[in-house]
């Protein structure tokens, strides 16, 4: 169990078009969502698709990568790590992000 990683691999399309922000010292962020399917059918015959969103980032050259080529819609494959974080809103409430922080992405389809 000790070689266990956290690593996560998602295929999806991304959902918007990618945020971008470059900070200063010239290090640069991408954020988007991605969204993956999953099929199945019902107890009732039915054929159903359960969409999950996941929160993406990526830094340095994935980040370069995703803002040159990714667009909402296109397909990807992303394999990287899962982060929890928190952050005090505009009010002073505490909120709580899980992100997929992305290390290696594979540009899919056309």
């Amino acid at each position: 169990m000790n070689a266990l990683k956290n690593k996560v691999q998602l295929i999806g399309n991304a959902g918007a078009d990618p945020e971008i922000k470059i900070f200063e010292a010239g290090k640069k962020l991408a954020r988007l969502v991605l969204a993956t399917n999953e099929s199945y059918t019902n107890d009732k015959g039915e054929r159903v698709t359960d969409t999950q969103w996941h929160t993406i980032t990526a830094w340095g050259k994935t980040a370069e990568i995703i803002e040159k080529y990714v667009t909402k819609g296109k397909e990807l494959a992303i394999e990287g790590k899962l982060t929890h974080r928190s952050y005090d809103d505009k009010n002073g409430d505490k909120r709580y992000i899980t992100e997929v922080v992305v290390s290696d992405v594979l540009l899919l389809g056309k």
